[in-house]
């Protein structure tokens, strides 16, 4: 079934322009522009074209799922096979199924969101012509990884994020930026080097790099050292990029030090380059190196649930000083954890449950980022404490309609039933109470029990922002000290008009009104829309994502039999 009858030619064509047109359009931002596209300032000129351009995009992949044949999801489908370099077998080759279709429509639409938002809200930095280059070029290499079938195309598509992501933090981020720069590049790039060792593996044991045949031969090429070796390799440089606990110390710096929309895509996408490359390559090409180290993974797993959690809480505490983009970047580490927990189980149930994951990540986290980065420009600070104090940043009296879009954010986040985040840690729970045969079951119900108390210290430290931030708060005027009663600092400008002002219901005399935020803009408004909007469809109907991506995982696990 699809929603529109589109020739397989056609369907060809539109996925090679989805991977190809925002690399065309980043060659065409760095070009002088014609006189008649000038118009009065260049520099929105430039930024309409990087709007135009990932609008073309989006426009291409949702015509593409449209023309997608539902009935046969596990199928791969507008495939492009073409002989590159044939004196190592390297193969242009294209394809997508049920699995990474989603994937590419998110990239698309994260990708799009984040052009106009910057359209009307440009990061301070150099030239807009380079920023809108590089958002581009990172468009291109991720689209690209999740529609190559070739183990070396996958290698360089993964490694064509990094320079645009290391510039974008490095040129047009915040206090810290070169450090987080290059802890991200030296990271990304160690990880990559080992992972190439283990793609070269696989594909000159097997004698291909095709993905699509590797699958389907289901490591029967491979004796069972050769896998160990290869998912050790690979799944290191995975797991650097996912990021996995312990190597997910670069993740807190660079989203904190990164500008808004960078925050957006390197957390509602790159992200998910490196869970995708362990469901694509690890689970059908190595599955007895997978069984191997599957328990090992779901133990770092659940460290990085708990851990991640205990991290926010400790942020979240009043007097910590804690950064809310901050607190946002170590949930990330949490609900990354559910998704490499429900790999871990090599159970259709389980990696279901992380692909759905994955994509509620996508939604949830870019639409977090969005708001803290809105939160950050009105008050110059996302310093919770600074947020939640005497300043009186309180979002439900100042700008109820931003305080609400955050709460609602936050409880998608920590897994409320009937939104999107919910699905995704059931599924992958569920997988690891029956994991795959050959796996231990009480480890991994040992697993289970920890994944579920990380949803509990989810939910904590998830309501204590709500609480802080949308609420207010100020400490009782006869319990402060004369150090505590004197105005706090901020890291950056004073709310217009906040002089002097106290928060509904503090002690002491109020000297003025509660001064007024400007809440959610127009063009705010339009990007951020499109991601509640999906949260809630994707939380009542997740069927519309399991259809597409059950059938082709049991086909992936299954060794490409259905």
């Amino acid at each position: 079934m699809t929603v529109i009858d589109i020739s397989p030619s056609v369907m060809q064509f539109l996925l090679a322009f989805i991977v190809v047109a925002p690399l065309l359009g980043a060659l065409a931002a760095l070009l002088p522009a014609p006189p008649g596209l000038k118009g009065k300032n260049p520099d929105q000129a430039v930024l309409r074209h990087g709007v135009t351009v990932t609008g073309g995009v989006l426009v291409a992949a949702i015509v593409l799922a449209a023309g997608f044949d539902h009935d046969h999801p596990a199928t791969m489908q507008a495939t492009t096979d073409i002989s590159w370099i044939p004196a190592l077998d390297v193969r242009i080759h294209l394809g997508i199924d049920g699995i990474s279709l989603p994937l590419l429509v998110l990239t698309a639409l994260l990708t799009f969101l984040c052009a106009l938002y910057s359209y009307f809200k440009l990061p301070a930095g150099p030239s807009p012509k380079a920023f809108v280059a590089l958002v581009l070029v990172l468009e291109s290499g991720t689209l690209a990884t999740f529609a190559v079938l070739d183990l070396l195309l996958f290698f360089l598509a993964f490694e064509m994020v990094l320079i645009p992501m290391y510039f974008l933090i490095a040129r047009w981020g915040g206090d810290q930026r070169q450090a987080a720069a290059w802890k991200f590049i030296l990271y990304t790039l160690l990880g990559s080097v080992v992972m190439l060792l283990g793609l070269l593996l696989i594909g000159l044991k097997s004698g291909t790099f095709d993905m699509v045949a590797l699958a389907t031969d289901n490591g029967r090429g491979l004796t069972t050292s050769v896998q160990v070796i290869a998912v050790l390799a690979i799944g290191l440089g995975l797991a650097v990029k996912t990021p996995m606990w312990p190597l997910h110390s670069w993740l807190p710096d660079a989203h904190t030090a990164a500008p808004t929309v960078g925050s957006v895509l390197l957390a509602g996408v790159l992200l998910k380059m490196g869970t995708y490359g362990f469901v694509r390559i690890l689970l059908p090409v190595a599955p007895d190196g997978m069984r191997t180290f599957a328990p090992y993974l779901a133990a770092f797993a659940v460290v990085g649930i708990v851990y991640g959690s205990l991290a926010c809480l400790a942020l979240a505490r009043t007097g910590a000083r804690g950064d809310l983009k901050r607190l946002i970047a170590y949930s990330s580490v949490g609900h990354m954890g559910f998704v490499l927990l429900g790999i871990a189980t090599m159970t259709p149930t389980g990696v279901n449950g992380a692909l759905f994951a994955n994509i509620a990540h996508g939604l949830i986290t870019g639409l977090l980022f969005f708001l803290v980065g809105a939160i950050k420009d009105r008050y110059g600070t996302a310093d919770l404490d600074t947020l939640a104090g005497a300043t009186g940043a309180a979002l439900y009296g100042r700008a109820p309609r931003l305080g609400a879009l955050l709460a609602f954010a936050a409880v998608a986040s920590l897994g409320l039933p009937g939104l999107a985040g919910f699905w995704g840690e059931m599924l992958t729970l569920f997988g690891a109470y029956s994991p795959a045969e050959g796996l231990s079951r009480p480890a991994f119900r040992t697993f289970v029990a920890i994944g579920a108390f990380g949803t509990l210290l989810t939910a904590a430290y998830m309501l204590i922002v709500v609480r802080r931030v949308c609420m207010g708060e100020h400490a009782p005027h006869s319990r402060l000290s004369p150090e505590e009663q004197a105005p706090q600092t901020t890291n950056g400008p004073e709310p217009s008009g906040a002089a002097g002002s106290q928060p509904s219901g503090s002690a002491g005399p109020r000297t003025a009104t509660t001064p007024q935020l400007a809440d959610i803009h127009p063009y705010e408004a339009v990007a951020w829309t499109p991601l509640a909007a999906l949260t809630v469809v994707a939380g009542l109907w997740p069927a519309v994502l399991l259809g597409l991506t059950d059938p082709a995982v049991q086909q992936l696990l299954a060794g490409g039999k259905s």
